[in-house]
């Protein structure tokens, strides 16, 4: 696999691959969301998430990947920090907002500042059009997020501050896309720094969830946990993988706003498993969302 991806980079086969990479990566990060917006607390689905694509990571970063260039430790240790704090501003999101208003704040703040980074880092520029998707993109999200604040039921007193930590964990998004970006440009193999990645961001939540979950009056089965955690595990490799890929074979900006069509999916999710309506205002939104995502990707 790390010879074929080697081997069409720069080749006219790799935007295209990009472009089907970051799409993967937005449904799948869709899935991802609601997994940590379960019945469980939020800091006890990523724990066990967390805890899940750890171990699954190990075998592969210690004896099948080439083991990282000494570059590397500086720029996982980067890594490691950014994001221990999205993390936590996730988290502290999910807590006290409502997933519908929180999650497309949190995906709408960060194309914006990823495409700016990816322009101060990497050079990456957008032609006028491109930029318009960008604005056609963020309106339908924020638009989203506004239509369901006003329709929101649950969590109503904790609004603002969850919609504060909501535009943060944006932050975060554009921060450790950028970043990240880098440090899989940087690895000599792009397999060695997603085997290692999983490994070391695996180390701290689960202890603190572990900790979280002693302190509970009433704890809740490890069973079910567990297999939240290795579904969840599983499907962050294939997302956080698909991206990463994505921002090495192509602009970093372009794959970025791809995956934020993961706001379209995590709205079908809502409607054909939690029974959730859609109606027209938010499919018009929706709509949005998914044509400034093509406007982007052909605007160039």
């Amino acid at each position: 696999m790390s010879d074929w991806i080697l081997a069409i980079e720069g080749t006219e086969a790799a935007p295209r691959l990009a472009m089907a990479l970051a799409l993967l990566a937005a449904f799948l990060h869709a899935v991802f969301g609601a997994l940590q917006k379960g019945r469980h607390d939020p800091l006890l689905a990523r724990g066990v998430i967390d805890a899940s694509y750890g171990l699954m990571a190990a075998p592969f970063a210690f004896f099948v990947v080439p083991w990282p260039e000494p570059h590397m430790w500086p720029i996982f240790a980067g890594a490691f920090v950014i994001h221990a704090l999205y993390k936590w501003a996730t988290l502290a999101a999910y807590r006290r907002g409502a997933f519908t208003v929180v999650y497309p704040v949190m995906r709408g703040t960060g194309p914006l500042f990823a495409v700016i980074g990816a322009w101060l880092i990497f050079g990456e520029s957008f032609a006028p059009l491109q930029w318009l998707g960008v604005g056609v993109l963020l309106a339908g999200l924020y638009g989203l997020a506004l239509w369901n604040m006003a329709h929101v039921t649950v969590a109503r007193d904790t609004l603002v501050p969850a919609l504060w930590f909501a535009v943060l964990t944006g932050l975060f998004v554009a921060l450790y896309t950028t970043y990240d970006a880098y440090g899989i440009r940087a690895a000599a193999d792009p397999f060695t720094f997603l085997a290692w990645f999983f490994f070391i961001d695996g180390l701290l939540y689960p202890f603190l969830a572990w900790a979280f979950w002693r302190r509970l009056p009433e704890k809740p089965p490890i069973g079910p946990l567990a297999l939240r955690g290795v579904f969840g595990g599983l499907v962050a490799f294939a997302s956080f993988g698909s991206i990463m890929l994505a921002t090495r074979l192509d602009s970093v900006g372009e794959a970025a706003v791809l995956r934020e069509t993961s706001t379209v999916f995590a709205a079908a999710i809502g409607w054909l498993f939690l029974k959730e309506s859609i109606g027209p205002v938010r499919l018009a939104l929706m709509g949005l969302i998914a044509g400034g995502a093509v406007i982007v990707e052909f605007g160039g």
